[in-house]
């Protein structure tokens, strides 16, 4: 593909990537973003957790306990966290943190962002059952059972903006092309 002047044009998507562009996303992607996106959420609740210590710590450092934190209260917490994460990460930008960096966008059925309902729907499901995800393992269209519930896809897109599509090959690429 050439631009202006016969140049050629640089592609965000990676070359040995291109022939995926589009393709639903199967587990083995799905289960490396879903556990980068676990850690960024444990991450954020640690830091929470020590940025609340930090509050108690200043009017009496001399007194300072760690505060107790309870199992159901942690739980709880890292649930409504997780939740609230890909809940915006889907609807604001399509992708979470792990979908980005493994190259996946989760959108509708026409290849659309998702709504704030159909988001929330797709992420409470996403957190509350997430065994779901190998559903994509018997899946012919690699679909999670949230997918089919709710409509959905995951598909890989290393574009930059949704619906910007995959671009075709390179001219060195296409067929007949002289190497």
């Amino acid at each position: 593909m050439t631009g202006l002047g016969g140049t050629p044009e640089i592609s965000a998507i990676p070359r040995e990537a291109r022939g995926f562009q589009g393709e639903s996303a199967g587990i083995v992607t799905r289960f490396v973003a879903n556990t980068i996106d676990a850690v960024v959420v444990g991450v954020a609740l640690a830091g929470i957790y020590l940025g609340w210590s930090a509050v108690i710590f200043m009017p009496d450092p001399r007194a300072f306990e760690f505060p107790a934190v309870t199992f159901l209260a942690s739980l709880t917490t890292a649930l409504f966290m997780a939740t609230f994460y890909l809940w915006i990460a889907w609807w604001l930008v399509g992708r979470s943190y792990g979908g980005h960096v493994m190259g996946l966008r989760v959108s509708g059925r026409r290849g659309r962002k998702l709504g704030p309902l159909r988001a929330l729907a797709r992420a409470g499901f996403c957190v509350f059952f997430p065994i779901g995800l190998f559903w994509c393992v018997i899946s012919p269209k690699r679909r999670s059972v949230q997918d089919v519930v709710l409509f959905t896809k995951v598909v890989y897109d290393w574009s930059p903006r949704p619906g910007s599509g995959a671009l075709p090959p390179a001219e060195d690429e296409q067929p007949g092309a002289e190497s």
